[in-house]
């Protein structure tokens, strides 16, 4: 997977916020080694009962797991995007998780979204063929109440 390149700037992160960003790279990483239906399920367990996020709190998180990783800052879409959903639901909300491909160069991504917006993406226009949106249980039963 690929289309990002390491930031010149990565973003800072302040130490006591840190060992969460970590936690969630590492466990992404292992995640990352699954076969595509393994992420798929261990994603939609992780996102049960947590709230939607906002492009703020995806974009934060998603700073975070660059500003303390750099395999995730470069290349390595794959546990940077999960890293970042898995950081998000660690702070009780969970953004859009998508995989997808392109045909025309042929590539393969993995991204959040947030409000149906790709947070800080390039705009090359790959179709998800895998996406775990957030719980819409949850949404129904706040809804209820």
């Amino acid at each position: 997977m690929s289309v990002s390149m390491v930031p010149a700037d990565r973003p800072g992160l302040p130490w006591r916020r840190r060992p969460a960003a970590l936690a969630a790279v590492a466990a992404a990483h292992v995640i990352a080694r699954l076969p595509p239906a393994r992420i798929r399920a261990v994603l939609m367990v992780a996102r049960r009962r947590a709230a939607p996020a906002t492009a703020e709190q995806a974009k934060a998180a998603r700073d975070a797991v660059i500003a303390v990783s750099l395999s995730c800052a470069g290349e390595g879409c794959l546990p940077r995007s999960i890293a970042a959903a898995l950081l998000c639901r660690l702070r009780g909300c969970w953004p859009t998780w998508c995989a997808g491909v392109r045909v025309q160069p042929f590539g393969a991504h993995a991204w959040i979204e947030a409000g149906g917006h790709p947070i800080d993406e390039p705009s090359h226009h790959y179709q998800a063929t895998i996406t775990i949106a957030p719980d819409r249980t949850l949404s129904r039963s706040l809804g209820a109440e």
